[in-house]
């Protein structure tokens, strides 16, 4: 398994393995339409100073993580995803490893992420690592995220 930043040819990969997870696994019914950063990666994450990243194995794209600059040291963790079959090798956890080391050399302070409220071992996942579940008035910045039934998190680092 190697993880890498993001490149143009694997676009189609992404989009299948995060809607299929999204769609497929937990019924959340987003189109990519919905979701205008996955149709331009580079402008969305790359050159407004984030990043994406890419999990492989035998040349298939098994996870994803991307950081989203929101100024001021303010970021939003976007797009963590791993596909089923890799969830128990620990893949998320070193994509994560990978974008919390990137987000502290970038001088990042705070990190925000929403997530479905069905989403339960994510949840678990996000407050092993720190994060803390906050309301929606007590987002730091302004952030909007798709009308649906969300958890929020933030991180201090």
């Amino acid at each position: 398994m190697n993880i890498m930043s993001y490149s143009d040819q694997y676009k189609n990969q992404i989009i299948s393995l995060i809607l299929h997870i999204q769609n497929d696994e937990a019924r959340i019914n987003l189109s990519v339409e919905e979701q205008p950063d996955l149709l331009d990666i580079n402008k969305s994450y790359i050159e407004g100073g984030g990043n994406f990243w890419l999990a492989f194995d035998n040349g298939q794209v098994i996870g994803t993580i991307a950081l989203m600059n929101y100024g001021n040291h303010n970021a939003v963790l976007k797009k963590f995803f791993v596909r089923e079959d890799y969830r128990s090798q620990k893949v998320g956890l070193k994509l994560y490893k990978k974008f919390h080391e990137w987000a502290e050399e970038q001088g990042f302070k705070i990190i925000l992420l929403d997530t479905p409220s069905v989403a339960t071992a994510s949840h678990r996942f996000y407050e092993k690592n720190g994060f803390i579940r906050i309301a929606k008035r007590s987002i730091p910045f302004e952030y909007t995220y798709p009308d649906r039934d969300s958890y929020l998190y933030m991180l201090h680092l």
